[in-house]
């Protein structure tokens, strides 16, 4: 018989993750391995329990789903990711693909859908609900953005730090510039790609093509 697969579940409901691991204990080829209910606690965790899948909430204090999962595959470019919450908004879905998650799935999934998901992921696959796939097919189809303004070579830096989860004050430092300057570019940023913050910039600038989601 193989190795069971190993799941680690991220979310901040105690309550979701008892459900999920008496759900995921029904079958024979799953093992749970860990649980966080914050983003730092899962980085930290899944570094010495190296599981197979993670199962990862989008919304978590400190750090969301999102911003966790780029730092996991900052880390392990291999690390098998599968959003399960309850956001299925355009933004959410598009932002947390292309962050790197192999799998998008809505926590009123049917408990086989979630099934089928963490084995197709464990196997190298991606799966999207189907409900999810639609949302992620009409907001490809959607027509091209308007041009933006374009941004400095300077901001162009600054936003690909971002994009690798940097705070200001370790932009500051890595580009040799004070944090308030860094400020004002991220300001500008904003202003510039129309978005309301860090994250939306990363995801716009990203579908523009203006900077690359795997760090270099």
């Amino acid at each position: 018989m193989s190795d069971p697969i190993r799941i680690f579940l991220a979310d901040d409901h105690p309550v979701v993750r008892d459900g999920l691991v008496a759900i995921l204990s029904t079958q024979p080829d799953f093992a749970v391995v860990g649980q966080a209910g914050n983003g730092r606690s899962t980085i930290d965790q899944v570094a010495e329990t190296k599981p197979d899948v993670v199962l990862l909430d989008i919304e978590m204090p400190g750090m969301d789903g999102v911003e966790t999962l780029r730092q996991l595959r900052a880390a392990n470019p291999h690390e098998r990711v599968i959003m399960f919450t309850a956001f299925d908004t355009d933004e959410r879905i598009v932002t947390a693909v292309q962050a790197g998650a192999q799998g998008y799935l809505l926590k009123g999934a049917p408990r086989q859908e979630l099934f089928n998901a963490i084995r197709v992921v464990h196997d190298g696959g991606s799966l999207l609900q189907p409900i999810v796939a639609h949302k992620l097919m009409q907001r490809v189809a959607q027509p091209p953005e308007p041009p933006l303004e374009q941004l400095t070579p300077r901001e162009l830096e600054v936003l690909q730090a971002l994009a690798q989860g940097r705070q200001n004050k370790e932009i500051a430092a890595q580009l040799v510039i004070s944090e308030r300057t860094v400020k004002f570019h991220v300001s500008a940023i904003l202003s510039k790609l129309s978005v309301g913050n860090r994250t939306e910039a990363v995801t716009e600038a990203a579908q523009r093509g203006l900077i690359s989601l795997d760090g270099r």
